[in-house]
């Protein structure tokens, strides 16, 4: 879903890079923030739009196609979480071979090829009359697997200096898309149908890669001598990537469930979704924001344990006050606040710690192991929702937050 998913407003994504592989900690006097040069400002803007409107076509779907996909034709609870999450199986699978042949070939070929394949497969989804036919649109919509070929293109374009501030600005693109998102499409699909939403992705995908042609000159990425992988796989950067996965395993769990509670528990109008996401998406940068200016003097260990606290607060509240309106929002605000947090700050502390000449790779690890957690999420929410409890669901988020909060007290980020 979500390089990604999603509300990165606001978003200074990382402490400072000192020393390739550390984080400068500020203890006093702030650094001298370096410019970012034209050509920076314009190569980190027109990839955080490309970026922007390819994820609309994902997000637009999140809140709504649950929903959607329990009317199809030969639907069961666990195939409608399958159609919400197969997305990500694909783009587990390909992040890293894709990643790894951009450091070879370039960036643009690999965006550009990666954009065909996710129209051709809103455009399948579009036409499908049954649950398989939409698994298969989603399926080969997330083999056109970008997203670790796009950061690795902010960072081809960026001094180091100014790289973590070029990471925020992705992140707001994909912010935007993401309450933009949560707004129109359920609007869209009320008044035009789910399948409409498909076919507006594709549309998207087009002009994602027309918006190519505005990038400058950016110079190749550093080939490798030969192929291997093996330093994309370094213990540090794997246990950012299996952080990333249990983000996104809840998150995706969590928003196959939503909306049923939304709808049956509460009584929302599949139109008014939207006002409970915006709502909380809205308030909760009234934690979000607290926590990054912490984290500029303070170093990430502790916030990222504060995160994933909030995380399971919120899906114990689901779980156990999801009766009614105002303890849902509430929940919700807390799970942003964390979410939000998380989705920046990880990716931005791997593309530092990355060696240079296999960024593209070691964020294809990270993305794959972020879509991967959106497929598992997408089987876990449909397997637990096939009592018709979403509360179930919602608990088992919780068990997987805890589990990440007892694995970051065995191992946190050190700082050298």
């Amino acid at each position: 879903m979500i390089q990604g998913s999603a509300n990165n407003l606001l978003i200074y994504a990382a402490a400072h890079p000192g020393r390739k592989g550390t984080f400068r900690v500020s203890t006093g006097t702030p650094d001298t923030i370096t410019t970012m040069q034209a050509a920076e400002r314009r190569s980190v803007g027109v990839v955080a739009l490309i970026s922007m409107i390819r994820m609309f076509g994902l997000f637009a779907l999140l809140p709504v196609l649950s929903l959607y996909a329990a009317e199809l034709a030969q639907a069961t609870p666990l195939l409608v979480g399958m159609a919400v999450g197969a997305y990500g199986l694909t783009q587990a699978g390909l992040q890293i071979p894709l990643g790894a042949l951009s450091d070879r070939i370039g960036r643009i070929p690999v965006i550009l090829g990666g954009l065909a394949i996710f129209a051709a497969g809103s455009v399948i989804a579009g036409l499908s009359e049954s649950i398989y036919g939409v698994i298969a649109g989603r399926l080969l919509q997330g083999a056109g697997a970008i997203s670790a070929t796009l950061t690795a293109l902010i960072t081809d374009a960026t001094r180091e200096e100014v790289r973590t501030r070029s990471m925020a600005v992705f992140g707001i693109g994909i912010g935007v898309s993401f309450m933009i998102a949560m707004v129109a499409g359920p609007l869209i699909a009320a008044k035009f149908g789910v399948r409409s939403l498909f076919w507006i992705a594709a549309m998207l995908a087009v002009v994602a890669g027309l918006l190519l042609s505005l990038l400058p000159k950016i110079p190749r990425p550093t080939q490798r001598s030969n192929w291997s992988l093996l330093p994309a796989f370094r213990a540090d950067l794997l246990r950012i990537d299996f952080y990333v996965f249990l983000l996104h395993t809840i998150m995706t769990a969590t928003f196959v469930a939503l909306p049923f509670l939304l709808k049956d528990r509460l009584q929302m109008a599949l139109t008014d979704h939207w006002k409970m996401y915006v709502g909380a998406l809205s308030l909760s940068l009234v934690i979000t924001v607290p926590m990054i200016v912490m984290d500029e003097h303070r170093g990430r260990a502790r916030l990222i344990g504060t995160a994933v606290v909030l995380l399971l607060s919120a899906q114990l509240a689901l779980t156990f006050f999801g009766f009614s309106t105002v303890p849902v929002f509430l929940a919700l605000v807390v799970y942003f606040g964390g979410f939000n947090f998380l989705e920046a700050g990880l990716p931005a502390r791997l593309s530092v710690l990355a060696d240079e000449d296999l960024r593209g790779a070691s964020l294809g690890v990270f993305s794959s192991a972020q879509f991967l957690g959106a497929f598992s999420g997408g089987l876990i929410g449909g397997r637990f929702l096939g009592h018709g409890r979403p509360a179930d669901v919602f608990f088992v988020c919780a068990l997987l937050a805890g589990i990440w909060l007892a694995l970051q007290g065995f191992g946190r980020f050190r700082k050298r």
